[in-house]
Order: C-alpha cells, then structure tokens, then sequence
C-alpha cells in the first residue's frame, strides 16, 4: 500500500518492511508481520490512539476477537477488555474508503449482542462514531469514556 492516508488519530509510527513487493506492518499484540492494507492502517492508528492517547494497556487490547453471530465464525477488529478479562469496549475498523453506514453499524451491533462490551466504536480513520450501551439501548456518545485500567 503506497497510500497511506492521513487520518483523524495522531499519528503513528508503526514499524513496516518490504517483503515481495508488499508494504508489511508488524503487529506487537500478535508478534507478527501483516499485510498492510488500508484497514490494517486504520486499526494500527486506533490501537495506537487508545494506548498512548487514552491510556489503554496494551496488554487490554484485542484483535481479531472471535465471536460468533448465528453459528457462524466472525471477528471483531478491535476489543479492549477490563481487569477482569471483561470486554469494555468493541471497535469496528474500515478503509478510509468505506462509509461508516447503517451497515457497518448494523455489523458492530451484532457483534455486540455476543461480546457485551458497553461501547461500541466505528472508525475508517477519517471518521470515529461511538455508542455506550444502556439499559434503555445503545445511545451516541459525544466524547470516548476513560478507558484506562481501574
């Protein structure tokens, strides 16, 4: 990926190689080299974003979290969990590309009907929509929560 847009979070430095004409990324949760591709930009700067910006442990974050919505094996990108190993938050990344739409929501939401986490994000970098989950339903959040480690 040669374009590698500017987006909303501070930015990162993530550390990248070339391997075989692929631009890769390496991913410190997981230990390992990934492709970078737009998403991945996106997810490796809100990772960034919640653990140096909003104080989140490394070691709380999760990606590719499994989860499964009617039977069938999915992935949620992002899940940052509490002391306890309690998810507290679920992040659904695109590209910058991609329109955060009732379908990406629509996406998050059933995820989170399984994970249970109380906020709900959606970000293509150049957007972050967030919603807390109530008693009463999911409402819009106007500013993210403290996320730090209690």
């Amino acid at each position: 990926m040669n374009d590698r847009t500017k987006l909303i979070f501070p930015p990162c430095y993530p550390r990248l190689t070339e391997r075989e004409g692929q631009t890769m990324v390496w991913d410190e949760l997981r230990r390992k080299w990934l492709v970078l591709t737009p998403e991945e930009w996106v997810r490796r700067h809100l990772i960034a974003y919640l653990t140096h910006e909003c104080g989140v442990p490394l070691h709380s974050v999760c990606q590719e979290y499994a989860v499964r919505v009617n039977g069938q094996p999915q992935r949620a990108d992002v899940v940052v969990c509490g002391n306890a190993g309690e998810p507290i938050l679920l992040a659904e990344c695109k590209e910058p590309t991609i329109e955060l739409d009732s379908s990406v929501r629509d996406q998050a939401m059933r995820y989170n009907a399984v994970v249970g986490a109380r906020y709900v994000l959606l970000t293509n970098g150049l957007r972050l929509q967030g919603w807390e989950r109530t008693s009463e339903g999911y409402r819009p959040m106007k500013r993210l929560p403290d996320l730090r480690a209690k």
